[in-house]
């Protein structure tokens, strides 16, 4: 049977109060602070010689009777713990170490007094130690930090056994004694499947710092192969980049987080045909096809707000440059292609050929989600120009059934609304041509999108609609509007109200014209009346 664990050095009370569940959060934060700055020069008016002035000064050292007692500064190692009260840490601490060694399994020689030939005291900078028994040709045989300290050499100058070593200024005490106990495991890879992420990170940690060639290893294998948390991908990024473990494998597992971190591994893959085969923009590219091409409407909804999320992330990623790794002239080779499928289809549409006719709402659906995407990135004014150009299509769009056709003027909606914010500027040409191509299409479909499209801002449109002609001169405004004011008296809610763009049109045509004083509107609009 395993020997029972022998007692640390200093003793601890068999409970201990609730406040050590925090102080266990503590004791684990910080693991991946860079590493604490070498140790400082040894003071030299110690009443024991350290290890180092043993080395140095190897000729008149003269072992005393009884066994010395050597310090070994700790390798670099997270940066300190938060303040807490001391017993009660110590306490904590003592009683975690011992359910780790409680642990071994049945044989394990870990902490057993009776064949150890090292007491290992590990001591944190806020004082906090823990006393191990541990064997010499255990940590020479795993850790080459180990190897140069305690040579051979050394190991004949001590007179007397056990060798009483000590290793200051640990910051986390309890991840260095997971770190030796493993150099006791034959499954190292087994034994790291019972930790998280964060405790097999503090523990990557100290292994690369002493050198403990097979604990990195182990370490890195579970890392590349483990799943972990998306709020980890900076801890393994950070943590494996100070490291400076590429010749270990870390290459490996930096693939899974980032391409610019290692990008030899990702140029490899490239040059084999492997799995990732271009920049960041042939990928949103070809997420942006998949979607517009795919069959399942609920599935492209979902995706649609998903890739939409995507490209804002990656925009805000580039520091704010416009489409951010998609290019302009990507995001217009889609609009175009959708643009022709959706002429060809009103074409066959309105040929008698009812085959494909589901396909307009589908292709006007696509636009009108590439459009917000120009918008969203300010630049759509040239979607604007080819919309407003599409004459033949408007023309078409009368013959085609209203069920089928109204989707595309959700498309001329997006456009005034966008106009109408300021979020698209064009020219008066530009902007003329648009309304003289699709608003009345626009006004014949106003019915169905009020009554089909689900969360329709019918007041936006109406808004946008109303603005957009506002920016026009006055007697194009009064053209659009007294034709609207016709309209909408004869269909009522099946035509947009834009009634505050026509009273601010008759009050800049004739209210405030020539300086007159303003009059009751009622008047003025029988006056008009009369003359007509």
């Amino acid at each position: 049977m395993d020997p029972s664990p022998q007692p640390p050095a200093s003793g601890y009370a068999p409970s201990y109060p609730s406040s050590y569940t925090k102080f266990n959060s503590a004791l684990n934060a910080g693991l991946l602070n860079p590493m604490s700055p070498p140790p400082l020069p040894l003071d030299k008016t110690r009443s024991s010689p350290t290890l180092f002035d043993m080395m140095a000064n190897e000729q008149d050292y003269h072992p005393r009777t009884a066994a010395a007692i050597h310090s070994i500064p700790a390798p670099p190692q997270p940066h300190p713990l938060q303040p807490a009260r001391s017993m009660d840490r110590q306490v904590l601490l003592q009683d975690r170490v011992a359910e780790l060694i409680g642990s071994c399994s049945p044989g394990n020689q870990f902490n057993d007094a009776d064949s150890s030939d090292v007491r290992l005291t590990l001591t944190s900078k806020d004082g906090l130690s823990v006393t191990l028994c541990v064997h010499r040709h255990i940590l020479v045989a795993h850790s080459r930090f180990f190897a140069a300290k305690l040579s051979d050499r050394w190991s004949k100058q001590q007179r007397t056994l056990p060798h009483i070593v000590e290793i200051s200024d640990c910051d986390d005490v309890e991840v260095y004694v997971e770190t030796l106990r493993l150099m006791y495991c034959k499954d190292l890879r087994r034994r790291l499947m019972r930790e998280d992420v964060n405790k097999v990170l503090g523990i990557l940690k100290v292994s690369a710092a002493i050198v403990f060639d097979a604990g990195v290893l182990s370490c890195l294998e579970y890392l590349e192969a483990a799943p972990w948390a998306e709020d980890d991908d900076e801890k393994v990024a950070a943590l494996l980049t100070q490291l400076h473990l590429e010749s270990s494998g870390a290459g490996e597992v930096l693939k899974r987080v980032s391409l610019e971190l290692a990008p030899s591994a990702v140029a490899e893959e490239v040059e084999v045909g492997g799995g990732c085969n271009g920049g960041g923009e042939e990928v949103l590219v070809r997420l942006l096809q998949v979607v517009l091409e795919g069959k399942d409407e609920k599935a492209r909804r979902e995706m649609k707000g998903l890739v939409s999320k995507m490209l804002r992330e990656n925009s805000t990623s580039r520091g704010g440059a416009i489409g951010g790794d998609l290019r302009k002239e990507s995001l217009y080779s889609a609009c175009n292609g959708c643009l022709r499928l959706l002429h060809d289809q009103f074409v066959r549409a309105a040929g008698g050929d009812q085959s494909e006719v589901v396909q307009i709402a589908r292709q006007a659906d696509n636009l009108h989600w590439m459009l917000d995407i120009l918008v969203e990135r300010q630049i759509a004014e040239d979607f604007l120009r080819t919309w407003a150009m599409q004459i033949e299509l408007a023309e078409l769009h009368g013959k085609v059934p209203a069920i089928h056709r109204y989707e595309v003027s959700r498309v001329t909606a997006r456009l005034f609304v966008g106009v109408g914010k300021g979020q698209i500027l064009v020219s008066k040409e530009a902007r003329c041509q648009l309304l003289s191509t699709w608003l009345e299409p626009f006004y014949e479909d106003f019915g169905w999108m009020r009554r089909a499209c689900k969360g329709l801002d019918r007041h936006l449109i109406e808004d946008g609609l109303a603005n957009t002609i506002l920016t026009l001169p006055l007697p194009t405004q009064q053209e659009i509007l007294l034709a609207w004011f016709n309209r909408f008296l004869n269909s009522g809610e099946d035509c947009p109200n834009i009634q505050r763009g026509f009273e601010v049109w008759w009050r800049r045509a004739f209210w405030k014209r020539n300086g007159e004083p303003e009059q009751p509107p009622r008047l003025r609009i029988t006056a008009i009346c009369e003359n007509s």
